[in-house]
């Protein structure tokens, strides 16, 4: 009993990412966008529990895997063809839509056969890309389609790329602190219920720091690289010259 409660956790994840996509179909963006959010928690806690437990396995993490492509990349892309990209050109929307949960499947598959590096996720994790895309959503009167767009192809790039993100979840849960987690899954849902607009947009504040980070790493290690060329140039014209 005690090795199926991560799984638990996980199945109520992907149950809330289903759950999303009802929502976002019948135009509920903000609570389709609450789902996600509340997805996380559970996605952020099933691996915590099971390491408390000692109840870590494969099927666990094949689940997780299973359940985060459905939950943060079909789900939010869903969210946010709805508000966003129903006006312009069918071929090209449903490309864009397509690619965010594509490069989130490619990114969990690297995620499962590579080693990584300890303390840190090699590209953007893909609950991260979806809770941003899904919260990005809610400010669609505020953002046009194209800068919606260019954000969605931006963070489905950020999930495959090479940059080093630091890995929160190995943060360890005192096996004492499982039996309240009901008690803060409840809280978190009803504080998102009653006010889902309001809880929505203050997640996405800390989420896009957390995807900037990535890029901004990006950008410094292109500028690094850009660098060492130019210096290995350099040195190549100077040799020549003797």
């Amino acid at each position: 009993m005690t090795k199926s409660i991560p799984n638990m956790f996980t199945l109520g994840n992907l149950f809330l990412g289903m759950i999303g996509i009802i929502l976002a179909t019948t135009g509920n963006t903000s609570m389709a966008a609450i789902m996600i959010i509340i997805a996380m928690l559970l996605d952020g806690l099933d691996g915590r529990v099971a390491r408390a437990l000692n109840a870590q396995s494969e099927f666990g993490k094949e689940l997780d895997s299973l359940s985060d492509v459905i939950s943060f990349g079909v789900a939010p892309a869903l969210i946010m063809y709805t508000v966003a990209l129903t006006g312009i050109n069918d071929a090209f929307a449903w490309t864009v839509t397509a690619i965010f949960p594509m490069c989130g499947a490619l990114r969990l598959a690297r995620f499962n056969v590579r080693p990584g590096i300890p303390g840190h996720f090699i590209g953007l994790p893909i609950p991260a890309a979806g809770g941003v895309l899904a919260t990005l959503a809610l400010f669609h009167e505020e953002i046009t389609a194209p800068y919606m767009i260019i954000a969605m192809l931006l963070l489905s790039y950020l999930m495959i790329s090479s940059v080093k993100y630091p890995n929160f979840k190995k943060i360890g849960l005192p096996k004492k602190a499982i039996k309240f987690t009901p008690l803060v899954i409840i809280a978190a849902v009803m504080v998102a219920v009653f006010f889902p607009e309001q809880t929505s947009k203050l997640i996405f504040v800390p989420l896009l720091l957390y995807a900037g980070y990535g890029l901004k790493q990006n950008f410094r290690k292109l500028s690094r690289k850009k660098r060492q060329e130019d210096r290995n140039s350099d040195e190549a014209y100077h040799s020549s010259d003797r």
